[in-house]
């Protein structure tokens, strides 16, 4: 089969984590809509963790689709075959494509178990492949790479049965897709195909009831607002670091950054620098365990053979009058851990953390995730 890791990719929100697919042709992304619910931008993640900047531009809540759209088109993206009318049949194979859990990219085999269950109304392809949470929105291809289904959910307390929205339904929506404004978010009346763009109960054309959800958008908590304007202070949008509820993760330079709430008391921020290297280890010990150490307000640590740079703070002081120095200094930690993983690299012969980015090309992680 064709590597198509590079038409596949990682959603991330305020929320949670999904998965979505490219197709060139379009210029577009598709994904479940319930995977960007309450979000007009999300962060698109390749395979190479890179990061850019996604617009919701279409949803259908009836049907779980939703399009995302790009500033700039992709380029060498395999192409993922799209036929309305492909032939389906039971215990075919399919394979399905994503990120589960928001893990690295991943394929399942499976079988289709039927290819037209009918669940609520509508028709569905259900298979007896692993389906996760994070796979939401991913494709289910065949052998050849063609689209078989857009994978949406998985009954609870069931293993073994997934289900996809068909290829046809997806394809319906594409071709009644033809907006003058590519950036402005569309919904779709399930009834008549209008596209709306402003919020309404009703659709202004046949009167069908429009889901109010659909155009909300999620308010930040005063501790996430409070995390993002720290991030903005380092020229980062923080909307390409969120991943999660109450959590971010972004790169600076080769280092990994994780913000995040620890015990639900405090801010956390850390970064996994580097592996400690084989032989004495009496020099480094000296220096990480040195209380005069020039890295404060951070601490470094070793956990699992691992240096790390962390930062950690009760979350009634960022309300504190402390909270401008918090902010300040949060927002310089990942230039520090940046500028630590190569020192202890030079100095000591560590080899950089399982997680960082040292083989990527310098300034490559800024353009993909940094405001410019």
């Amino acid at each position: 089969m064709t590597d198509y890791s590079k038409a596949i990719f990682k959603i991330s929100t305020s929320s949670g984590s999904g998965t979505a697919f490219y197709l060139s042709d379009r210029d577009i992304f598709v994904t479940n809509f319930h995977v960007v619910a309450g979000e007009n931008q999300v962060a698109i993640q390749d395979s190479d963790k890179n990061r850019i900047l996604g617009y919701v531009i279409f949803v259908n809540l009836e049907l779980d689709i939703a399009f995302l759209r790009a500033k700039s088109k992709l380029v060498d993206v395999p192409n993922i075959g799209l036929f309305a009318d492909i032939d389906l049949k039971s215990l075919q194979k399919i394979y399905v494509h994503g990120y589960p859990f928001g893990m690295p990219y991943t394929i399942t085999k499976g079988v289709i178990s039927a290819p037209n269950q009918l669940i609520n109304g509508r028709h569905f392809i259900q298979t007896d492949a692993a389906v996760n949470p994070g796979n939401s929105g991913g494709p289910m291809l065949n052998a050849k790479g063609q689209l078989i289904a857009v994978t949406t959910s998985k009954l609870n307390q069931a293993d073994n049965v997934g289900f996809g929205i068909p290829v046809k339904a997806l394809v319906d929506q594409i071709e009644d897709f033809s907006p003058d404004d590519p950036f402005q978010f569309h919904v779709k009346c399930d009834s008549c195909s209008l596209l709306i763009t402003e919020p309404t109960e009703f659709c202004p054309q046949c009167g069908h009831d429009i889901n109010p959800v659909v155009f909300e958008n999620y308010d930040l908590s005063l501790f996430a607002q409070f995390v993002e304007d720290a991030l903005q202070l380092m020229g980062l949008n923080p909307i390409l670091a969120r991943a999660g509820k109450d959590y971010w993760e972004f790169y600076q330079g080769s280092a990994l950054i994780r913000i995040f709430v620890f015990k639900q008391d405090y801010l956390v921020a850390t970064s996994p620098l580097n592996r400690l290297p084989k032989g004495p280890l009496d020099d480094l010990l000296a220096y990480i365990l040195n209380k005069d150490q020039p890295n404060k307000p951070y601490t470094l640590g070793i956990a699992d053979n691992h240096i790390y740079l962390s930062y950690r703070v009760h979350l009634s002081d960022i309300f504190s009058p402390k909270s401008e120095l918090i902010k300040e200094e949060l927002s310089r930690l990942p230039q520090k851990a940046d500028d630590l993983d190569t020192f202890f690299v030079r100095e000591f012969q560590c080899d950089f953390a399982i997680e960082s980015k040292d083989d990527i090309e310098d300034g490559l992680v800024y353009d993909s995730v940094f405001v410019g």
